[in-house]
């Protein structure tokens, strides 16, 4: 692997942390980007989330008491319905694909709240959720996004919403490495994963960016974060966008 893009994973891995640490999301977002990037689908999909699952769980961690575990009971339900389709269902999407939901998905926080009101409070919601979330999380690789529209209209507190999204973000991304790495064994053998030296210089940089995140976290007001959220999912969205329906031009 050529030493450029080793740096380049290895700082993106503490950026993203950082990110999230912040504001729950949107590391996720930008890192699948960059991975994707630089490494056949299928090993950007497993690489994204091993470190992904190691920056939530330190997250969780910092933030325990938080965690809204009455929600994280219904969200796995929704998760168990999503694992059982995926024994039925062969999921291959194109780099295009992905891109392109990366980009729609973060836009739909600005659906007006008369038209779709989820609430991850709600039983029902939070199973639709879990369902969602891990669905997404095979097919583009993220499932913050689709989290938000749950999260971002609840009465949580900030600190209750980036706790309590990192254990639903931990199942998730669970699901997806498992998937991904069948589908990477099957297609191409053991040598196609990602290299174990790689994650030992990614993950104490994902640790670091995301105890740094814990820090900003708290110097935001409740609204201050809910809006920071919204414009920050939409210009990074705008940018996968441009960037899928770049790859749909003839070159």
């Amino acid at each position: 692997m050529p030493i450029l893009v080793i740096i380049a994973i290895t700082v993106t891995a503490f950026f993203t942390a950082f990110l999230s640490g912040v504001f729950g999301m949107a590391g996720g977002l930008v890192l699948m980007g960059v991975l994707t990037s630089l490494m056949p689908l299928g090993q950007a999909m497993v690489t994204h989330g091993v470190l992904q699952i190691t920056a939530n769980s330190w997250r969780a961690f910092l933030l325990r008491p938080h965690i809204q575990w009455s929600i994280i009971g219904y969200f796995l339900m929704g998760a168990a319905g999503a694992i059982f389709l995926l024994f039925f269902i062969s999921v291959h999407p194109s780099k295009t694909s992905v891109y392109l939901t990366l980009g729609v998905l973060p836009l739909i926080v600005w659906v007006p709240r008369d038209w779709v009101h989820l609430d991850t409070r709600r039983a029902g919601h939070a199973v639709l959720c879990g369902f969602l979330a891990s669905g997404f999380s095979v097919a583009a690789g993220i499932s913050s996004t689709v989290m938000d529209i749950f999260f971002v209209r609840s009465t949580l507190t900030r600190h209750e919403i980036v706790a309590t999204k990192a254990i639903g973000q931990i199942i998730g991304h669970v699901v997806k490495v498992i998937y991904w790495s069948w589908a990477v064994m099957t297609a191409l053998g053991s040598e196609a994963f990602p290299p174990l030296w790689l994650f030992a210089l990614a993950l104490p940089l994902s640790f670091a960016g995301t105890w740094g995140g814990k820090q900003v976290l708290g110097r935001f007001t409740d609204a201050g974060f809910i809006k920071t959220v919204r414009i920050l999912v939409t210009l990074i969205g705008v940018f996968f966008i441009i960037r899928g329906l770049a790859l749909l031009m003839p070159a």
